[in-house]
């Protein structure tokens, strides 16, 4: 797990919004894991999302809190959190700017329109290459469209580990783009769902908001969230023996 946290990115976000908007800028190919506590679980029965995870061409950021706390717990400085919906609305601030291309692949096509309006009116120098709703049959043939379109900025909102994994099967056809699997981060943006208020955002209690929102989430987030903390303080342990 430790090797992991040793991927992450450690300097503070106004520094990596900076590098984003120069990568951007210059056309340098990038992969932007967002990553939550599910992700580093996963990480460790999956394979292919393991080798991702320590490809040193994939960026891999702290979204979630407990990732932030996990890596104290472990002796790994990270600065702090770097939302992966923030990142997303950066990288359509910093297109507009730039005169850039996106592509957005995933969400039901009632977000996608809702969400490409938005572009629309907010963003209307960024350019929309292209938008396929997460329900078609065969994600891989999007992706060939995605390819054909050379975009400059690709959100894929599957859902973790889907997203990052199928960024990760094509990332080496593109000679260009910022990939970054964004998750739910459209729904929030198109204004198909709402942020959670200030306060928790700011006490970083967002994954509190969403599970008092929906319910439900409950048992995913001990599944991940609360079985997480438990791996990190058996790694710290083990680290410490």
């Amino acid at each position: 797990m430790k090797q992991y946290f040793d991927r992450l990115y450690k300097q503070s976000n106004p520094e990596f919004m900076a590098e984003l908007r120069d990568r951007l800028a210059q056309d340098q190919k990038t992969f932007i894991v967002t990553a939550n506590p599910e992700a580093f679980m996963f990480g460790e029965k999956d394979p292919e999302m393991h080798a991702l995870l320590m490809d040193e061409h994939v960026t891999v950021v702290a979204d979630g809190i407990g990732i932030v706390k996990g890596a104290a717990m472990l002796d790994v400085q990270v600065t702090e959190r770097i939302p992966g919906v923030d990142v997303a609305e950066n990288l359509m601030q910093y297109g507009h700017e730039l005169g850039k291309k996106i592509f957005l692949l995933g969400s039901k096509q009632e977000v996608l329109d809702r969400m490409c309006r938005v572009l629309a009116e907010k963003y209307p120098n960024l350019t929309i290459a292209g938008a396929i709703n997460g329900y078609v049959p065969d994600k891989d043939a999007a992706f060939e469209e995605i390819v054909a379109a050379e975009p400059d900025i690709i959100l894929v909102a599957l859902g973790i580990p889907a997203q990052e994994k199928l960024i990760y099967k094509h990332f080496s056809k593109f000679e260009k783009g910022i990939f970054v699997g964004v998750g739910g981060s459209l729904d929030v943006l198109s204004g198909s769902k709402e942020r959670a208020p200030e306060f928790f955002i700011r006490h970083n209690l967002e994954w509190l908001y969403r599970i008092l929102k929906e319910p439900k989430r409950i048992k995913r987030f001990y599944n991940s969230h609360v079985k997480f903390i438990f791996r990190v303080r058996k790694e710290g342990r083990k680290l410490r023996k």
